[in-house]
């Protein structure tokens, strides 16, 4: 792959220990999900599942099947430990 027909974009999880963030060029047309895969977090990070994280670019939600553009910052999130309106309630509750 020529370094002039690739795009830059960065893969970022935020681990809860600390963040991991990888820098990679990739072809245009590759989506999320490739991208994520050729970064190699899915392999530094085993935690990392796609069917549960929520993935977006630059903070809003997008399918892993979209395709990428330059200078995007992929990330993925960690499912939530618990459903913040039902937190929200019970502290209500209480």
């Amino acid at each position: 792959m020529e370094l002039s027909a690739t795009v830059p974009v960065e893969v970022a999880y935020a681990r809860a220990a600390a963040p991991v963030v990888a820098a990679l060029r990739v072809a245009p047309g590759t989506t999320l999900r490739q991208a994520i895969v050729r970064s190699g977090l899915l392999e530094r990070c085993p935690e990392i599942d796609l069917a549960r994280c929520g993935v977006g670019v630059f903070g809003k939600a997008r399918g892993l099947d979209e395709p990428v553009a330059a200078g995007d910052r992929i990330e993925i999130w960690r499912p939530l430990p618990q459903d913040p309106k039902e937190r929200r309630r019970r502290a209500a509750r209480r």
